[in-house]
């Protein structure tokens, strides 16, 4: 090979480095060994996989693949929604089919109104976030442009066992506390008719004191 050769093949390759310099992504992942490494190359395959949980009524633990887990992380989409709602059953099947993983609020009480409003909804429906980023009514031009810019890839990586959490209301009813002179229930009560020990509380024989 001449010196001429030699030389046009060097500055080729220093070009090529230059311009993927310029275009520098990392990433940040855990080995096995449970050491977090942060590299401009992508995890390798055997590196720890990032887990969503799908939530109550959903599929178990299911690992989402690295850049859609990356994604699901930095902007979380909630979508609010209301029964007979032709748009809203446009807009959860347009995330269906996108491959993205959301949760589903429902709104049909006046407290669901108050958290509809509080996330910056004005009745309206469907309301989307998609983290920051809100739109209201079905666009599905304006959902894929924030889904892109939230980094969401374009086309499905969804896992097939993944399953987006049930539907719960936008304000979830408080549990019910008892009232103070309310008789404790059947399983509450000991053999001789006195109230059951909570749990972890220290008993002792009559007459003996901790």
């Amino acid at each position: 090979m001449t010196v001429a050769k030699k030389m046009a093949g060097t500055m080729m390759a220093l070009l090529l480095c230059a311009g993927g310099a310029g275009a520098q992504q990392m990433y940040k992942w855990v080995d096995a060994s449970g050491k977090v490494t942060f590299s401009d190359k992508p995890p390798p395959a055997n590196a720890k996989p990032i887990e969503i949980k799908a939530g109550a009524g959903g599929a178990a633990t299911v690992p989402l693949p690295y850049a859609l887990a990356q994604a699901v992380r930095a902007h979380p989409v909630v979508l609010y929604t209301r029964n007979k709602c032709d748009y809203c059953d446009k807009g959860r099947t347009f995330l269906k089919e996108r491959g993205i993983p959301f949760v589903e609020k429902t709104v049909q009480t006046a407290a669901d109104e108050v958290k509809l409003k509080e996330a910056g909804g004005d009745g309206r429906m469907p309301f989307i976030k998609i983290g920051r980023a809100k739109s209201t009514g079905f666009e599905p031009a304006a959902w894929n442009s924030m889904l892109t810019d939230a980094a969401y890839p374009e086309k499905s990586i969804l896992p097939v066992a993944y399953q987006n959490p049930k539907a719960s209301p936008a304000s979830p009813p408080e549990p019910v506390v008892p009232k103070a002179d309310e008789k404790p229930k059947a399983d509450q009560v000991d053999r001789k008719g006195a109230p059951a020990p909570a749990p972890g509380e220290k008993t002792a024989p009559p007459g003996f004191v901790f």
